[in-house]
C-alpha cells in the first residue's frame, strides 16, 4: 500500500468538474440531461484561430520553445492589455502558461509559504482554496452578501488582515456570481491595502464578458500605483471559446515573473507551441467575434433571469458578466422529496434536480455559500427555458 502525502489526502476534487462529468455520463446513456454546470462557452473556437494553428503546424512550430512563451505572443498580450486597459507592460513581464490555472499555481508557489494566509472573497471560484493549500498556505475567507452585490465590507477585510496575510485574490466578473466589482469597492480596497505589504492576484479571465459592454477594469484601473504589487491572470479559454487549447498568462513585476518561469520550467516547461500561435491570432485579430459572443451571453442572462423569476422563493442578482447565475434556493431547505428524504443543503438540491428534473447545476457549497446553486447559461435559450420549467416542476413537488 502506498503512503499518500497529506496534500493528496486533503485535496478535494473540483465540484464543477464532478457534476459536469456526471451529467455527461448520463447523456452518454441516452438520458435527456440539460447541463447547466459547465464552465465553458458552448461556441466553437472561431475558424480563423483554428486555421492559424494549422498553419503553425504546417510551418513546423512543433519543437521546444522558451519557457516564458513565444516572444511574439508575449508582445501581443502586452498590446492587448494596453488596448483594453491602457496599462503598459513589456514581454519580460509576461509568462505564458498552460491555462490560467497554471498561472495562478505558479504565482502561489512563488509567493506563499507555510503559515502564510491568502484572503479569498466568498463566494469564490472552487479552485482558489485548494491552490493556496497546495502551495502550503492557508485560505482565509471574507464573506459577502447578495444585498451588497457580493462585495464584502472593507471593515471585514481589514479585520481579516494580520501579520500572516501575504495576498488577496480578486475575480471580476465573478465565477460564480456573475457580478462585477464596483469602482467604489476597488478604490476602498486599494486604500485599505495601500501601505501594507500585500500582493493582489487579479483573475481577469472573464474581463471581456461584461453585459454593460464597457471596457474591462481591475484594481489597477482605479489604483495605477499598485502596478508593482498586482499580478494579472488571464487566458483565451472563456473570451475566445478556447477552453481545450490550454493557454493562459501571468503578468506582473518581471523579477517575480522570472521566478514563476523557473517554477514552470521545472514542471511543464512551455505551453504548447502551436497553440500559442493560435492564441496570438486571437489577440491580434478583430475582436468582433468576442463582442458577438458577449451579446449572446447577455441575452441569455436576461432569458434565464426572466424564467427563474417565475419560480417561487428563488432569489438572485441578474448576471452582470461571465456566464453564471448564482441563485439562492435555501427557501426549499427543510422540505422533503417524494421518497421522504430531507432537502437540507445545496448538495441535496443539486442531486435532486439532476435525478428528478435531469438538470445539472453546481451546489453553492463548492463556492463557499451553501444557500446557493450555480447555473451556467453557456447553453441555448431554448435549453435554458426548458431547464427552468423542469426546475420549477421539480421544486413544486417538494413537501
Amino acid at each position: 500500500m502506498f503512503k499518500l502525502s497529506e496534500r493528496a489526502k486533503n485535496l478535494k476534487p473540483s465540484a464543477t468538474l464532478v457534476v459536469d462529468a456526471k451529467a455527461k455520463a448520463l447523456k452518454s446513456q441516452g438520458i435527456d440531461v440539460i447541463n447547466l454546470s459547465a464552465g465553458e462557452p458552448d461556441f466553437d473556437t472561431p475558424s480563423y484561430i483554428k486555421e492559424s494553428c494549422k498553419k503553425a503546424l504546417d510551418e513546423g512550430l512543433t519543437k521546444y520553445i522558451p519557457t516564458p512563451g513565444l516572444l511574439s505572443l508575449r508582445k501581443a498580450i502586452c498590446e492587448r492589455i494596453k488596448a483594453d486597459y491602457g496599462f503598459e507592460y513589456t514581454p519580460e513581464e509576461v509568462l505564458v502558461t498552460t491555462g490560467a490555472k497554471q498561472a495562478i499555481f505558479n504565482l502561489l508557489l512563488a509567493l506563499v509559504d507555510k503559515g502564510d494566509e491568502v484572503l479569498i472573497l466568498s463566494p469564490y471560484w472552487v479552485s482558489y482554496p485548494a491552490m493556496v493549500e497546495l502551495a502550503g498556505g492557508t485560505p482565509k475567507f471574507i464573506p459577502s452578501d447578495m444585498a451588497n452585490n457580493f462585495e464584502p465590507s472593507i471593515s471585514d477585510i481589514e479585520a481579516a488582515i494580520n501579520s500572516n496575510t501575504v495576498g488577496i485574490i480578486l475575480n471580476s466578473p465573478s465565477n460564480p456570481t456573475g457580478c462585477i466589482y464596483s469602482d467604489r469597492f476597488l478604490k476602498d480596497l486599494a486604500e485599505l491595502l495601500r501601505g501594507k505589504d500585500i500582493w493582489v492576484l487579479s483573475d481577469d479571465i472573464y474581463d471581456k464578458l461584461r453585459f454593460d459592454f464597457a471596457p474591462p477594469k481591475n484594481i489597477l484601473s482605479v489604483a495605477p500605483d499598485f502596478k508593482e504589487r498586482v499580478f494579472i491572470v488571464n487566458g483565451v479559454s472563456k473570451t475566445y471559446a478556447m477552453t481545450g487549447w490550454r493557454i493562459g498568462w501571468l503578468v506582473g513585476p518581471k523579477e517575480i515573473i522570472k521566478i514563476c518561469a523557473n517554477i514552470q520550467g521545472q514542471s511543464t516547461s512551455h505551453a504548447t507551441s502551436f497553440a500559442q500561435k493560435a492564441c496570438e491570432t486571437a489577440l491580434t485579430s478583430s475582436q468582433e467575434e468576442v463582442e458577438k459572443m458577449c451579446r449572446v451571453f447577455a441575452k441569455r442572462a436576461k432569458v434565464l433571469s426572466e424564467e427563474l423569476r417565475k419560480i417561487p422563493g428563488i432569489k438572485f442578482i441578474e448576471p452582470q458578466g461571465a456566464f453564471y447565475l448564482f441563485a439562492d434556493v435555501s427557501v426549499y431547505y427543510g422540505k422533503k422529496n417524494k421518497e421522504g428524504k430531507d432537502i437540507g443543503s445545496s448538495l441535496d438540491i443539486a442531486e435532486y434536480l439532476l435525478d428528478e428534473a435531469r438538470v445539472a447545476v453546481v451546489p453553492g457549497i463548492a463556492f463557499g455559500d451553501d444557500r446557493f446553486i450555480r447555473l451556467s447559461f453557456a447553453n441555448s435559450e431554448e435549453s435554458l427555458k426548458e431547464a427552468c420549467h423542469r426546475i420549477k416542476q421539480a421544486l413544486s413537488q417538494l413537501r
